[in-house]
This record gives C-alpha cells, sequence and structure tokens, in this order.
C-alpha cells in the first residue's frame, strides 16, 4: 500500500520516542512524519507550526464572495446585498444551508434567468434531495445546481413556483363557457 509523506523531515518511531522534543527543534519546517513498518504513523508538529495552521484555517473560513455584477442590468433601486461567509472547500449537503443574498444575479450570470426568488419550498425540497445524495461541491456549485432545478421546476408550471396542493385557489370565472351560469 502506498501512501503520500507530506513533510521533507521523516524519523523512525523509536527514534521519536527518545527524544520527541529535540526530533521536532530539529525540522526545519516544523512538521516531521513518524514512521513505522515503512509507513507514515503519525505527523508531530510545533506550536509555532500549528498557531501558523490554525491562523490559516481561519483566514479560509472567512473567505467572502466577492462576485458582483453591473447594478445596470437590475435596475437603479436594487439595493447591494451584504457579503455573506461562503463555506470553504467541497461540502456535502446540510439542512441549513442557504445561498448567498446575491443569488437571483448570479444565476443571471450563469444565464438562468429567474423572475422570483427562491421559496422556502423549493429550497427545502432541494437540500433534502441533495442531501440524501450525500455529494460534495463547493458552495458556487450548489447554487448553479440549485439555479438550474428552479429553472427545470418552474418552466415545468409556467415560469411560477410550484403552490402548496392544500392551498384553496379561487374559482376563475372568467373562464366560464358560453351557455353555462355563473355562480357566485
Amino acid at each position: 500500500m502506498s501512501s503520500r509523506v507530506l513533510t521533507s523531515d521523516v524519523m523512525g518511531i523509536d527514534t521519536f520516542r527518545q527524544d520527541p522534543v529535540g526530533a521536532l527543534a530539529s525540522t526545519e519546517s516544523g512538521t516531521l512524519a513518524v514512521f513505522e513498518n515503512n509507513g507514515p504513523a503519525f505527523y508531530a508538529i510545533t506550536a509555532e507550526r500549528l498557531a501558523a495552521l490554525l491562523a490559516c484555517e481561519e483566514k479560509a473560513s472567512q473567505a467572502l464572495t466577492d462576485v458582483t455584477l453591473d447594478n445596470t442590468l437590475f435596475g437603479q433601486d436594487a439595493a447591494a446585498p451584504a457579503m455573506t461567509p461562503a463555506p470553504f472547500g467541497k461540502f456535502a449537503m446540510y439542512p441549513g444551508w442557504q445561498p448567498d443574498a446575491d443569488f437571483l444575479r448570479m444565476a443571471a450570470l450563469w444565464g438562468i434567468a429567474l423572475t422570483q426568488p427562491v421559496t422556502p419550498e423549493e429550497l427545502a425540497s432541494f437540500i433534502a434531495y441533495w442531501q440524501a445524495e450525500g455529494k460534495f461541491f463547493h458552495h458556487v456549485q450548489w447554487q448553479q445546481k440549485l439555479a438550474r432545478s428552479i429553472q427545470i421546476n418552474r418552466a415545468a408550471n409556467g415560469g411560477k413556483p410550484r403552490h402548496d396542493m392544500n392551498d384553496i385557489s379561487a374559482v376563475d370565472y372568467s373562464a366560464t363557457l358560453p351557455g353555462f351560469r355563473r355562480t357566485k
């Protein structure tokens, strides 16, 4: 079985056990691969390297989306949406996931013109489907999938969000055929 070694500093486990502090102090990058039976058993890092990695992770987790479109495409009264943190890297769909505040504008950039915002029912249906699938995608890819899903579902429903089947609809009296009575 092959394995990838993620540092150039390597040491056997027996040597490491004799002087772990000295072994870490002798590394160039503050990271040490400790081998047992010709394969990496674990990695050891210095406190400084750990602090640097945690700072890097913190910075990466606060990445903000910086994609914007020209306001002239959407009218002069369109307010600039607030920047929201986007999850970093690929992730599986989870129950509290939300598209960006700028979702409709981004969908237009991707060639999907949505005239109405995403309804809670559409979002819940999308999340439930993809949560069960267990696939991993980037935040922008999830938004693109949501936009396409909404476009397809609304096209099948005349461009409108699907109505709740439990809602009582009003009677349309304008469609009464000649010769039939209207009752109100």
